[in-house]
């Protein structure tokens, strides 16, 4: 098997062995949106209203869970040496790992909320609307999650400083994909304006959180 699929693969089945992937995340989702209506009350409307903002705060919150995870436990088993030392693009190895963890955490996110929206008393179109928001959105949390990793992975407790790390750089992303959410549900502004910039962050971040993913990792496995 070529060595970027093998790594894919092997990190496919890691997320599904350890159980701390979709199902955590998930079930994380699904506490955050379950202990809103309880703090807001009775008011249907106003659930309604918040709820593509509590909607994408869950799953914010949500991906970020299993981030200190995406490159801690190679750099702790030595296999991120040899992640570096080998022959495939490290800036390619790094993006297949991200992939992997993103088809693990944040597409069940993306999958679960037209489910979880009727919680916050969303009708089908706008919990879908949301869930679409999600899907385009929630690589790029990923792909940040990539590089606060890479930044932390040989620190001590490095998990505490990659949420300080990781959550000012996700503001962008939080804001024009509540923005679309907003659009579809509410109006005014058309659904497509904030929808193609959140995928114009996502595409951003895809690239800029490889390469200097990569980067860091260079410098810090030195």
């Amino acid at each position: 098997m070529n060595p970027l699929a093998a790594l894919f693969v092997r990190d496919l089945k890691l997320a599904v062995r350890v159980g701390g992937g979709a199902g955590i995340g998930v079930l994380f989702f699904l506490i955050v949106i379950v202990l809103v209506p309880f703090a807001i009350g009775p008011d249907l409307a106003l659930l309604a209203r918040i709820g593509p903002a509590v909607l994408w705060l869950g799953a914010l919150l949500a991906s970020l869970l299993t981030l200190d995870r995406l490159l801690a436990a190679d750099a702790e088993d030595g296999s991120m040496d040899l992640i570096l030392t080998g022959e495939t693009p490290l800036e390619l190895a790094v993006a297949a790992k991200a992939l992997a963890h993103w088809l693990t955490t944040g597409l069940p996110l993306a999958v679960a909320t037209p489910l979880f929206g009727l919680l916050m008393n969303l009708d089908g179109q706008a919990s879908l609307a949301v869930s679409l928001t999600l899907l385009a959105g929630t690589p790029a949390l990923t792909f940040i999650g990539l590089l606060g990793a890479a930044l932390s992975v040989t620190l001590r407790r490095g998990g505490l400083l990659l949420a300080v790390l990781v959550l000012p750089l996700t503001v962008p992303v939080l804001i024009f994909g509540v923005s679309a959410s907003n659009a579809a549900v509410v109006g005014p502004v058309p659904f497509g304006t904030p929808f193609t910039i959140l995928c114009a962050l996502t595409l951003v971040s895809l690239v800029v959180g490889t390469f200097a993913a990569a980067a860091a990792l260079r410098h810090g496995m030195e």
